[in-house]
């Protein structure tokens, strides 16, 4: 098939069974009696628990909504609303308490403040790279943004140190998220069935043995603009497919493209599909309106990500 903008539509009815049939599959070989799914009241929980409900039925299907005091209280709307129009039996566990005793609010605060003295309650905070990927050659250096109540805004790079210490307690949240998982798995006798898409697995948007750390993943050959395609065939809510994607892990709301990736899903995945399987760069130019600078510098940031994450997606090396 011809490199083009409907390279990615998929047969939605065949895909889609494919999945049930991997679910059922999974499930069955495991002796396990149901799933477990995060409902995040983002599309690719939400796409992830309507399939698990077509190949189970409702009454095998646990949703665990999962909140923190730094969520987006859409997250929480739209995960009720998406186990509501299943039909599933949800579980909500507010793991506040337990980031609080781990100390992941203070630690994260400490950075903070040493960088914004002025930091306090009435401020919130995001990371955020530069998103001029396509204009000029640039490095992925982190910017730390806080916002006050008024709404004004101030940023400053991160140091490698910085950036480090507050990830490594910001990926607590979600290490947290899947010992819940677990716990309601294995009390069940269930499978924890994993949401992670294809464009984050190739660029390690996920964390280890966090949303990562799952029994099966049955979206993960799916390119983001594909799941976003499911969601049409499965009649999710328009509200969650309207929803901007975002890792939802900071006080400031941050989408996945400020946060990230830095283009949008829809030339990503083209762009993603076109450095997997060799396509030549004329083509690849032609068809998305790339100069040859413009193509060279996001292929370099896509082949960047995927090295650096590499070790993301192995299995801890054995003697």
């Amino acid at each position: 098939m011809r490199f083009g903008r409907d390279i990615l539509v998929i047969d939605c009815e065949k895909v889609g069974e494919e999945i049930l049939r991997f679910v059922q599959k999974v499930v069955s070989e495991r002796l396990r009696k149901g799933v477990v799914i995060g409902l995040s009241g983002g599309i690719d929980s939400s796409v992830t628990a309507g399939l698990c409900v077509k190949a189970l039925g409702k009454e095998r299907v646990v949703g665990l909504i999962l909140p923190e005091k730094e969520s987006s209280p859409m997250s929480l709307s739209y995960a009720q609303l998406l186990a509501t129009r299943l039909g599933i039996e949800t579980e909500s566990v507010d793991i506040s308490p337990v980031l609080e005793e781990l100390g992941v609010y203070d630690k994260r605060e400490t950075v903070v403040k040493r960088i914004f003295p002025e930091f306090d309650s009435s401020h919130t905070f995001r990371l955020i790279l530069p998103q001029d990927l396509l204009e000029r050659e640039r490095l992925n250096i982190f910017s730390l943004e806080i916002m006050d109540a008024e709404g004004r805004r101030k940023s400053k790079r991160l140091n490698s140190k910085d950036y480090l210490e507050l990830m490594a307690a910001t990926d607590m949240k979600q290490r947290t998220r899947m010992t819940v998982l677990y716990y309601y798995a294995e009390k069940n006798n269930y499978v924890v069935m994993g949401t992670t898409n294809k464009s984050e697995v190739v660029q390690g948007f996920f964390v280890k043995y966090g949303d990562g750390g799952v029994d099966a993943e049955p979206i993960a050959h799916l390119y983001k603009t594909q799941v976003y395609q499911l969601a049409e065939w499965l009649n999710i809510p328009e509200e969650i497919i309207r929803r901007t994607p975002s890792p939802d892990t900071f006080s400031s709301e941050v989408s996945d493209k400020e946060f990230y990736f830095c283009i949008p899903y829809e030339e990503l995945d083209l762009l993603l599909y076109a450095w997997e399987n060799d396509i030549p760069r004329d083509e690849v130019k032609r068809e998305l309106k790339l100069t040859d600078d413009q193509l060279s510098r996001v292929i370099s940031d896509i082949e960047r990500k995927y090295r650096v994450t590499e070790h993301l997606r192995m299995l801890p090396p054995h003697l």
